[in-house]
């Protein structure tokens, strides 16, 4: 029973220790900026009003199933903010710290995971920026917004385990960041964020509906737009969920597979 104590008050001050990690690294990256972390706020809601005058105004998109286009179009694109994100800023997180890298007795498995729960803050808070939107057009919080819980818990899984891995694969092959950048906006425009799938032929949506992300995307506008809850039928949330823990398990394997070369490497 004593053993078990000492396990989970280490266990505690773990998870205290990452939190703190990431909450310094989200001060640290907007350091001596005039307005500091405000910027990590500022990008995605620029983006998502830029895409709104270009697919609105621009190019005349109507509303999607009578829902007004600027409250689903943020709806898709506020978990792929954190998606993307994440991946993209925890990738180099080993180079970012190689100095404790080469640390013994610091664990550097903290480092991706700290990257992404770094990232996971800005997204919580894009989340309370959906919802006084949603509810200033006059869709007022519902029941149904505790799904987002379960899709938060998916997205943040699957970036941890694509993390692990790209962040390994960065040490040793430097292109890793500029093929993950292009593969991002490769994943961007075939999931269906900015453009509604409806508008595609059935066979294609077929194939799209097995893309991991757009799982959590369809779910974050099932939550917000969709009455009662829903989710994609249990064959296929299985198939999410298992290809979201098998890429968390290889990521994490990988990582610990490399880890004794990584400071040697850096």
């Amino acid at each position: 029973m004593k053993g078990k104590k000492i396990k989970l008050r280490q266990l505690a001050n773990d998870a205290a220790f990452v939190r703190q990690f990431a909450a310094d690294d989200f001060k640290t990256k907007y350091a001596g900026s005039a307005l500091g972390g405000l910027w990590a706020f500022l990008q995605p809601i620029i983006t998502i009003i830029l895409y709104w005058f270009v697919f609105q105004l621009g190019f005349k998109s109507q509303p999607v199933a009578d829902f007004p286009f600027i409250l689903w179009l943020m709806s898709g694109l506020t978990p792929w903010f954190f998606i993307s994100d994440a991946i993209i800023n925890a990738t180099a997180s080993l180079l970012d710290y190689s100095y404790l890298v080469k640390k013994i007795l610091f664990n550097i498995n903290i480092l991706p995971l700290a990257k992404v729960l770094s990232t996971f803050f800005v997204q919580l808070v894009l989340i309370l920026f959906v919802i006084v939107c949603y509810t200033a057009g006059g869709y007022p919080p519902k029941l149904r917004y505790l799904q987002i819980l379960i899709y938060l818990t998916y997205m943040f899984a699957l970036a941890v385990g694509i993390s692990y891995a790209t962040a390994t694969l960065y040490v040793f092959f430097r292109d890793t960041v500029q093929i993950i950048s292009i593969v991002t906006q490769a994943v961007f425009w075939l999931t269906p964020i900015v453009w509604d799938i409806q508008a595609m032929p059935e066979a294609v949506r077929g194939v799209l509906r097995f893309n991991p992300i757009y799982y959590c995307v369809s779910g974050f506008r099932n939550a917000f737009i969709a009455e009662g809850f829903s989710h994609p039928g249990p064959a296929m949330t299985v198939y999410y969920w298992g290809v979201c823990l098998l890429i968390l398990s290889a990521g994490i394997r990988l990582f610990h597979k490399c880890r004794d070369h990584f400071a040697d490497v850096l």
